[in-house]
């Protein structure tokens, strides 16, 4: 008995081509975004960052915490004085290969007296004298290693150079306002620095001076890497 006419066999080769060309837009749109993002973190690289920290870094720079955070220290350089100048915010990125890192240092905010800072935690360039803190450093290190002896200036540039990077966890601050940057940005940042660091280095050691720096680096892989929390 005829029931109707038979139903049409779908192309040869079409059966689930929708899904297949829904499938492919997709990996195309998410394709299109990341090269955005790359093309977006690429106009947004910042003065003075080295080029091996760039590679592994750079997706951090199209990120809207990082767009907003830049913004808000060129809006402040606008109206204050703004310690480090702009092209020594990142010196530590241009001393050594982040592959080369075999010591980190963790500090907590620039110094914020005028010529202090220049983008390594507790460095001073000369001749500007060692601040308190760093002294606290000289004179630990007398104690403990033999013939250390003091280097009558305040400059660890020679330490950054040999794989000790001297990272505070907020990179910019205003004149004589401690802090003044605290939790705008620069924290989330510095974290993607120390996370890199952590999963990417073996036989790394950790220097946590303080409660700040213990804290920064709470996440830290302890069992692949050395830390002495002081």
């Amino acid at each position: 008995m005829l029931t109707g006419p038979p139903t049409p066999l779908p192309p040869r080769g079409a059966t689930g081509r929708p899904g297949r060309e829904l499938g492919h837009q997709l990996v195309r749109i998410q394709r299109n975004k990341a090269a955005a993002l790359l093309r977006l973190a690429a106009r947004n690289v910042p003065v003075g960052f080295g080029e091996s920290w760039k590679k592994h870094l750079s997706a951090e720079f199209g990120k809207p915490y990082f767009i907003k955070l830049m913004g808000f220290v060129a809006e402040e350089r606008k109206h204050y004085t703004v310690y480090p100048p702009p092209h020594q915010v990142f010196t530590w990125t241009q001393m050594c290969d982040i592959r080369h890192v075999k010591v980190v240092i963790l500090g907590q905010d620039p110094y914020h007296g005028p010529n202090q800072a220049h983008g390594l935690c507790f460095s001073v360039q000369r001749p500007i004298p060692p601040p308190p803190s760093l002294e606290n450093i000289y004179k630990e290190l007398s104690t403990d290693i033999d013939g250390f002896v003091h280097p009558g200036h305040g400059d660890l540039s020679g330490w950054a150079k040999q794989g000790v990077l001297l990272l505070n966890a907020v990179l910019t601050v205003r004149a004589h306002q401690a802090n003044s940057h605290k939790e705008r940005g620069w924290e989330e940042f510095t974290d993607a620095v120390v996370s890199w660091l952590n999963h990417n280095s073996s036989g790394l050691v950790f220097l946590l001076w303080g409660s700040y720096a213990q804290k920064k680096g709470s996440a830290i892989d302890r069992v692949w890497l050395l830390c002495f929390v002081f």
